[in-house]
């Protein structure tokens, strides 16, 4: 069975209740809670909702959600990410396995390509996973970019290394890094990505390293431990949303937004190359309250 939209539990909330009281405001929460923003989020939200509401008396169904759209988008922002000419980039790919690096990477690859970027490289750095290096091989075959790998099992950040000396040898170009996601092992999980951060680091040029996470947006309230997980480990400029294409879709970049201050830069929606725009924080959240 398919779960629920939280835009479907609001236009039930709004016909159960007639009145706009404590109750109401209790199951908006717990609908919140459901659409995974997590319950400290969620409880502070509506707890502002509220407020604002008995303040400007409030009452009606269209002003109420006019009322959650701006206390949601205060959680919520967007940031542009371009590779500067001339110069080194790195983007490192970071997140659990299942999410959809290795197919976002691809995507990625594709946008800068298409939009300008010269030498844009690939680096197979989850070396712990051949299937990941044989993929990447085939996407970038696909594309007619280059994939820098080594064996499997082999130094993920010598993978990184050669990929960025690619680049800057040609005069600078984007470098995309994919990165191993296996959370059960965490702390070798995290001494790894500690020790291709220091590399990448080095090797881009000043102000062009970025580290993006790859967010599942249907994996619900476990998408802000994992991005506790990584900012912890290696600190966190930008996600990406995969599987937007779900009916129910999450409210985890909130959660994210509040807790972490991490802001979204892209959001994927599909299985072509082409399936991904800019994140846009009106577009989300008008979907998310089922109003665009």
């Amino acid at each position: 069975m398919a779960k629920q939209s939280f835009a479907d539990k609001l236009k039930n909330l709004f016909r159960l209740h007639a009145e706009k009281n404590e109750s109401f405001f209790d199951d908006l929460t717990d609908a919140l809670i459901e659409g995974d923003l997590g319950a400290k989020t969620a409880y502070e939200i509506i707890g502002e909702l509220e407020k604002t509401c008995r303040q400007n008396r409030i009452s009606d169904e269209k002003a109420i959600i006019a009322a959650l759209r701006d206390a949601l988008l205060q959680n919520v922002r967007a940031i542009t990410l371009r590779p500067e000419p001339g110069r080194t980039s790195i983007y490192l790919a970071l997140g659990v396995n299942g999410v959809g690096k290795t197919t976002t990477i691809a995507k990625l690859a594709r946008l800068f390509r298409d939009g300008g970027t010269q030498n844009v490289v690939i680096a197979a750095a989850d070396t712990f996973r051949a299937a990941a290096i044989e993929q990447l091989k085939i996407h970038g075959g696909r594309l007619g970019i280059r994939v820098v790998a080594q064996q499997h099992g082999s130094d993920p950040s010598a993978v990184v290394y050669d990929a960025a000396e690619s680049a800057s040898s040609l005069g600078g170009g984007l470098v995309l890094a994919d990165t191993a996601g296996r959370l059960h092992n965490k702390e070798n999980l995290v001494r790894e990505l500690q020790k291709i951060d220091r590399v990448a680091s080095s090797r881009a040029s000043p102000g062009c390293y970025k580290k993006i996470l790859v967010l599942d947006s249907t994996t619900g309230q476990n998408a802000l431990r994992q991005a506790e997980v990584f900012h912890q480990a290696v600190g966190v400029d930008a996600v990406v949303m995969t599987k937007y294409d779900s009916t129910a879709r999450g409210g985890g970049a909130f959660s994210i937004g509040r807790e972490l201050g991490i802001p979204v830069a892209w959001v994927c929606f599909g299985e072509q190359y082409g399936d991904i725009r800019a994140f846009d924080p009106w577009q989300y959240t008008g979907e998310f309250l089922g109003i665009v």
